[in-house]
């Protein structure tokens, strides 16, 4: 598997991963309905200090990832990072991959440290990957995530030093 830099010519393949993920509505507090443009306008960073990846495996982009400053001012130094893997192609390693290349790049880039806002406390996959990586939960928001069927869950903030 490789992973680079996304190319604009990249983004057909980028949104066949990501709109899936966004229509389900299971693990990003993103509106289920949010259109092409408006996705391709927040995740697809064509200059510093937003970066955006691919993992191409067999020709095929088959994840994402994206970074950028979580916050501005004297608080630009802690990033902030999205990642999507084609649901046919879970379970193979490539979030993973995609994390320790993210976090790898952060830290080259001169982020002090990260931080996710909002992991979906049901989406157990991501909390375990990311504390497999050194990230803790720092704040849990009771009940801030409804899902598609109705229920609530948790969101948790989650950080690591970089």
């Amino acid at each position: 598997m490789e992973i680079r830099e996304a190319a604009a010519a990249d983004w057909p393949r980028i949104w066949s991963v990501m709109a899936p993920v966004v229509r389900a509505g299971e693990t990003y507090t993103w509106d289920t309905d949010t259109d092409e443009r408006t996705l391709r306008a927040t995740w697809l960073h064509e200059r510093p200090p937003g970066r955006t990846v691919v993992a191409v495996l067999d020709g095929e982009v088959v994840g994402t990832a994206e970074t950028h400053p979580n916050y501005g001012g004297g608080a630009a130094d802690v990033a902030n990072a999205g990642f999507m893997v084609d649901g046919g192609h879970a379970g193979k390693g490539i979030a993973r991959a995609l994390a320790e290349h993210v976090l790898a790049a952060a830290r080259a880039d001169g982020y002090r440290a990260m931080v996710f806002n909002a992991v979906v406390s049901s989406n157990e996959r991501a909390v375990r990957l990311w504390q497999s990586l050194g990230f803790s939960i720092v704040g849990t928001v009771p009940g801030a995530f409804r899902r598609p069927a109705g229920s609530y869950v948790d969101l948790h903030v989650m950080h690591r030093w970089l």
